[in-house]
C-alpha cells in the first residue's frame, strides 16, 4: 500500500508526520516561499494556531499552523536581556555580605581576617550567583511554555522538535547540562572557548537557525 504523508506547517518550520523510515515523529524544514500559506490567516500574537491563541504552559506544541524562526539577533538580544536581569541583583548581595563579613571597598586591610572575609564573600556571592544562573532559564521557560523574560521582552521562545511541553527538567537539561556545563564550562576548557563561540554563532549559518546545544537536544527557537 502506499505511503501517505502529511505535512504540517509550523511557523517557519514544516512538520512532516508518517515520514517513511521516520518512526512517525515529526520532522522540520524550512517551507518553500513564503512562511504564511495562500490564504492563511494572520497569526496573533507572532505565534500559536492561525486565530488562536498562545498555548498556555505545560501544553504540547500544537501540530498545523506555522511558527516563524527566530533570528540570531533576537536570540541574542533575550541573552543579554537574561545576562541583565541576573546580574542586577547581585550588586546589594554585595554589599550585604560585605557589610556582614565586615569588608571594606578601600582594599587597606590586608590583615588575615581582612583575607579571610574578602575570600568567604566572593564564595558567597559566587554560590548565590551560580544558583541564580542554573535556576533562572529553566523556572521561567518550564513556566512560560519555552520563554525567559528576556525571550518575552525579544519575542521568541524555545520548542520541542518532538511537540512535548518544556518541562523543568527538559529546560534544565538543555539549558543547565547541555549549554552551560558542557558547552560554557567544559567545552570552554578544553577548548580554550572555541566550543562556546561556535556554539553562540552556530545558527548564522545552521538551515534552521539551531545552535550547538539545539542540535543536540532538538529544539528550535521560534517567534512568539
Amino acid at each position: 500500500m502506499p505511503t501517505h504523508h502529511s505535512s504540517q506547517p509550523v511557523h517557519g518550520l514544516v512538520v512532516m508526520s508518517g515520514v517513511p523510515g521516520g518512526g512517525g515523529g515529526p520532522s522540520f524544514e524550512k517551507p518553500a516561499g513564503s512562511l504564511h500559506q495562500p490564504g492563511q490567516p494572520g497569526l496573533p500574537g507572532g505565534g500559536g494556531l492561525p486565530g488562536q491563541p498562545y498555548p498556555p504552559a505545560g501544553s504540547p506544541m500544537p501540530q498545523g499552523g506555522t511558527y516563524e524562526l527566530s533570528g540570531w539577533w533576537r536570540r541574542v538580544g533575550a541573552a543579554l536581556i537574561d545576562g541583565i536581569i541576573i546580574s542586577v541583583p547581585v550588586i546589594p548581595i554585595v554589599f550585604i555580605v560585605a557589610a556582614i563579613f565586615g569588608i571594606s571597598f578601600s582594599g587597606d586591610d590586608t590583615s588575615d581576617a581582612g583575607v579571610f572575609a574578602g575570600i568567604a564573600s566572593f564564595l558567597v556571592l559566587g554560590v548565590v550567583y551560580l544558583v541564580a544562573v542554573l535556576l533562572y532559564a529553566p523556572y521561567f521557560m518550564s513556566k512560560w511554555n519555552g520563554a525567559t523574560p528576556g525571550k518575552r521582552a525579544t519575542g521568541i521562545r524555545v520548542v520541542r522538535a518532538d511537540g512535548q511541553p518544556m518541562t523543568f527538567g527538559f529546560a534544565a537539561l538543555r539549558e543547565v547540562a547541555v549549554k552551560w556545563l558542557l558547552f560554557g564550562v567544559v567545552g570552554s576548557s578544553v577548548t580554550i572557548g572555541i566550543a562556546q563561540l561556535l556554539d553562540y554563532l552556530w545558527p548564522l549559518w545552521d538551515s534552521e537557525n539551531r545552535s550547538l546545544h539545539d542540535l543536540i537536544v532538538n529544539t528550535r527557537v521560534v517567534r512568539g
